[in-house]
């Protein structure tokens, strides 16, 4: 059981500096990289605190705690996943938009210089 705790120790911590390096590096936006350093620091504290992952692990019905802590890590990262989904959408709507804005735009602008050669 250490072991895999041990091991989900460090890849949070991993997953913290690897965030940490790409929002100073400017490869992350702020508001994105505060879930997923959300989801690491609980990472981090549900394999340290053993006490906390046991009751965890009981509420929840798994005899296994280790398990009980992948079970969390795969359901945080689903609702980080979906987070981003839902944000990827919404720029994907916003850009067919914009887009069709700038056609609208040179449309005008054509038909302003059309207009202004006499065509």
């Amino acid at each position: 059981m250490d072991r895999l705790l041990n091991v989900v120790t460090g890849l949070s911590v991993l997953l913290g500096l690897l965030v940490l390096v790409s929002l100073r590096r400017a490869r992350i936006r702020v508001e994105y990289s505060v879930s997923w350093l959300a989801g690491a620091v609980a990472l981090l504290v549900l394999s340290r605190e053993q006490g906390l992952l046991r009751s965890i692990a009981d509420l929840i019905g798994v005899t296994y705690p280790p398990f009980a802590l992948l079970l969390i890590m795969g359901c945080v990262f689903l609702i980080i996943f979906y987070r981003f989904s839902v944000i990827i959408s919404q720029l994907k709507d916003d850009n067919i938009a914009l887009a069709q804005r700038v056609a609208i735009l040179e449309y005008h602008m054509q038909s302003l210089k059309d207009h202004a050669t006499g065509r």
